[in-house]
């Protein structure tokens, strides 16, 4: 190799370790990796920017405006109000999410399937009387094993696509064309799921007053000169209140704990308060009581209050607010929200709110401007998982919204239209019909993830031109003697361990090109290996932070970390046992010549 294979060889590294041991978001990692590329003359313009004008990458963009449709116009409620039901065990609670669950992740993002389904399941938990905690990991998974069921289920799936007609020039795959692998890999995964889960999973309901409630803390103040001071707890209506527990009040620098109802109140005091979201609604409606914060800052808030909303939001591992205090953040003016409540593994954390240290899956509930909503789409320091003010579905469109989506799959399945042209119709008729609005489509749109992709491209496309994915894949084919079989499964373990350390986007797309490489050199079918990088990419099972549907669940469901651990090592390995299994029956690893 040259120079210059070995300085992107150098920069690959140096963002895969970037990746790994920093919070530095993938968009910002990719895009320095980009013009540090172009800057460099490694890759010319055109060549740097070509992720952004990839098919793969636009069809990803207007499927999100699909998802946003079928999310605004209820259509995704439709079908779980009428397939949910009333189950009495744990594993027919698991086989009534898994099939409507699947279905609509073949075809749609997880992401607004998932964020839809975990208040409604967490409703549905309490009225069949199963514990949050044995449903939201395997409505995780589900939506997981659900998005290789297509072509479109995940953007992994599409851009690996994308990128694979860029390099090979080839027409590429078909909407079904991981429906073989992934279908067989879906089934396997639900069985280990029925058989297992409801054994494995934790119960954390427990025989308390809110036995049947996620717990947050929640601190209040009294206002000053409000008209809740002077007044007993009892007198102030904070005694007998439903679904939530006055558990001390913060007076100064004095903690005054086991409050007697006829304590008087005082200006400024802190109340430290245990409940559920529905509970902490109907108390910050109580006149005098204001949100616990320092200074002009109270004053301001109370101010701006008509226009703010709440909202519930899990911590994303990329929040630069993770390890410090929230009164330290100065979380009002770096993120436009105040956090009213926290709840870490499902239940409330004893002490002051303000000394709690946030960390990587906590729940926040936050009172926020609505910009706060919008502007998370992009930064991406907190998963959205339940806007408590958002706008109501538009239901009469729901049947509407599956015509389209079923019509997309038909033009694409019968090859009408390209992929890309069935989804930008798509797109267009979901704002046409008012399934969403304008304004939903375009917060629909992840603009973090679309950089991550087609930044990536640029660093795929120098392991490629510089030489260093076919030197790696020389080295790679030496090592394993040109064994076509141990080099299916090195390729699908590589992926597999990198979706792990660092977004599945960036994984699948360094190792394309260098697995090309290597099929060549081998003188093997590419379709086989290409498939299990699309499967390898998307199941990432094992942890809370390596998809983004398990983060998103780690708070509602009350999980620690080893609980994705002992359910999702288990499924990886099924995952991929499965797909091997099934690429090496279904598919010829020796290309024809």
């Amino acid at each position: 190799m040259e120079w210059q294979g070995w300085f992107a060889l150098g920069l690959c590294l140096m963002a895969l370790l970037t990746l790994i041991f920093t919070r530095v978001g993938p968009h910002l990692v990719m895009m320095a990796a980009l013009v540090i590329l172009s800057v460099s003359g490694i890759l010319t313009s055109e060549e740097a920017l070509a992720g952004f004008s990839n098919s793969g990458l636009i069809t990803v963009a207007a499927m999100f405006v699909v998802a946003a449709g079928m999310h605004a116009s209820g259509a995704i409620d439709l079908l779980v109000n009428r397939v949910l039901g009333r189950p009495v065990t744990t594993r027919a609670a698991i086989s009534r999410i898994f099939f409507p669950v699947a279905l609509l992740s073949g075809f749609i993002n997880n992401t607004p399937v998932v964020a839809t389904m975990i208040p409604a399941l967490y409703t549905w938990s309490r009225k069949i009387g199963i514990a949050p905690s044995k449903l939201m990991i395997p409505l995780s998974y589900t939506a997981i094993l659900g998005g290789t069921l297509t072509l479109i289920g995940t953007s992994t799936n599409l851009i690996v696509n994308g990128q694979y007609q860029m390099l090979t020039g080839e027409a590429g795959f078909s909407l079904f064309s991981i429906t073989a692998v992934g279908l067989p890999v879906a089934l396997s995964g639900f069985l280990l799921m029925w058989l297992f889960f409801s054994r494995l999973l934790p119960d954390r309901t427990q025989n308390e007053v809110f036995s049947n409630l996620r717990e947050f803390t929640l601190e209040v103040s009294v206002a000053h000169h409000g008209p809740l001071v002077g007044k007993t707890i009892v007198k102030a209506g904070l005694r007998h209140l439903q679904r939530v527990y006055l558990v001390e009040i913060v007076r100064n620098d004095t903690v005054i704990t086991a409050v007697s109802s006829e304590e008087t109140l005082q200006g400024g005091d802190r109340l430290v308060f245990a409940g559920d979201t529905d509970a902490i609604s109907d108390l910050l409606r109580i006149n005098g009581i204001v949100p616990s914060m320092d200074g002009e800052e109270t004053q301001l808030l109370k101010a701006e209050r008509g226009e703010r909303r709440l909202v519930e939001a899990v911590v994303s591992p990329y929040c630069g607010a993770i390890g410090h205090a929230i009164r330290d953040t100065r979380f009002r003016s770096q993120y436009g929200a105040v956090v009213l409540a926290v709840a870490r593994n499902g239940e409330r954390i004893k002490g002051n709110l303000g000394t709690i240290k946030l960390q990587a899956g906590d729940t926040l509930l936050l009172e926020a401007r609505p910009a706060f909503v919008s502007r998370q789409r992009y930064n991406k320091d907190f998963l959205l998982i339940n806007d408590l003010n958002t706008e109501s579905p538009r239901h009469e469109r729901a049947y509407l919204a599956w015509t389209i989506l079923m019509g997309i799959i038909a033009a694409a399945g019968f090859e009408i239209v390209s992929m890309l042209n069935a989804s930008l119709i798509g797109a267009g008729l979901m704002i046409i019909t008012g399934c969403c609005s304008a304004a939903q489509a375009e917060k629909s749109l992840d603009l973090t993830v679309i950089i991550t992709i087609a930044a990536s491209f640029a660093l795929g496309m120098a392991l490629q031109k510089t030489g260093v994915a076919e030197f790696i894949a020389e080295n790679i084919v030496d090592l394993s003697g040109g064994s076509p079989w141990l080099l299916l499964i090195l390729t699908y373990l590589t992926v597999s361990l990198l979706t792990e350390v660092i977004t599945n986007n960036a994984a699948a797309l360094l190792m394309l090109p260098i697995v090309l490489e290597i099929t060549e050199k081998a003188g093997l079918n590419n379709l086989p290996f290409v498939l299990a990088i699309m499967m390898a990419a998307s199941a990432s099972f094992a942890t809370p932070l390596g998809y983004q549907t398990n983060l998103m669940v780690y708070g509602p469901g009350g999980y620690r970390f080893s609980d994705f651990l002992k359910v999702g090592v288990p499924m990886n390995m099924l995952t991929a046992v499965v797909t091997i299994m099934v690429l090496l029956i279904g598919w010829p690893l020796v290309a024809e010549k």
